[in-house]
């Protein structure tokens, strides 16, 4: 009896000693999310990048098959491979336009790289990011649970992807305690239709990605880029103005200021890969900033 005793004690503590718990952050949003103009052959190497798990999803609408993935399973961090965009008749049918990187490149990356390198320079906490983003998107038409259906097709395959890539870190032992969301959008909506509504539109999806994660503590991070429009976009300052709102009024929140990161010219609609590296330590601090004062 002692010696079945002893062996079924071995693996339990075999298995309590793989058992990992790691912080996860989110990240969602439009083309500087994907990291668009972010070029891959850019992106200085970094060996510890390897020591953060990885799960994503990026593309533009609607979420399909045709989205660049990490296969549905979790890798480490790195760049995310291009996907061409359709064209022709298939195009058409589903209104692909642009692919999930610029055509210039093998690939690309969003803020998470930066804002993971930035946290590893000041703690030892092991990092998990879901990334879920895709390019043109609005909240109003992308990412709107006050409407059901194609208007937030994005949003779902958001809660989706979170929820999968959760229960298959479950399944090798490893708890993922929702820690921060990044949300890096806002460009779409800065017309005159949509940017009225974009600060109610914005919470009601805050709120219900909370819930539905079941992470009423989760710290939101909210930021755009402020030159998109190259100063010629009436909408955009009422964007940030809105964004600014949203993390005043939601507990946890905060408002993350891009200005000055480095953009590609001439329309600036995008962050190059240096200034996407900027973005994400910007991300970085702003979360530290909001632990540090709760």
């Amino acid at each position: 009896m002692l010696r079945p005793l002893l062996l079924g004690l071995a693996l339990l503590s075999q298995g309590i000693a793989h058992a990992e718990t790691r912080d996860l952050i989110l990240v969602a949003g439009q083309s500087n999310a994907v990291g668009y103009d972010a070029y891959a052959e850019e992106l200085p190497a970094d060996p510890k990048d390897a020591q953060t798990m990885f799960w994503w999803r990026v593309g533009d609408p609607p979420p399909d098959e045709f989205d660049g993935t990490s296969a549905r399973q979790w890798t480490t961090l790195q760049y995310q491979p291009r996907t061409p965009a359709m064209s022709g008749d298939a195009a058409k049918k589903v209104g692909r336009q642009y692919g999930n990187f610029n055509k210039k490149t093998k690939g690309g990356f969003g803020p998470e790289i930066g804002m993971v390198r930035t946290l590893a320079t000041k703690e030892s906490r092991p990092l998990a990011v879901i990334k879920t983003a895709f390019s043109g998107t609005s909240v109003a038409a992308d990412w709107n649970v006050g409407q059901p259906g194609k208007a937030d097709a994005c949003y779902r395959a958001m809660v989706d992807e979170a929820k999968t890539a959760l229960a298959a870190a479950k399944a090798k032992d490893i708890t993922l305690r929702p820690r921060a969301f990044v949300w890096v959008q806002g460009e779409s909506d800065a017309n005159a239709k949509d940017a009225p509504a974009y600060a109610a539109n914005l919470a009601a999806m805050l709120k219900s990605l909370r819930n539905e994660l079941d992470a009423p503590d989760l710290i939101l991070l909210l930021g755009v880029n402020t030159r998109f429009g190259n100063g010629k976009n009436a909408f955009m300052p009422k964007v940030v103005e809105a964004q600014k709102e949203v993390a005043a009024t939601l507990p946890r929140a905060r408002y993350v200021d891009t200005a000055g990161a480095e953009t590609l010219p001439p329309s600036h609609t995008h962050f190059t890969a240096v200034g996407t590296l900027e973005v994400g330590r910007r991300y970085a601090e702003a979360l530290l900033a909001a632990e540090q004062s709760k």
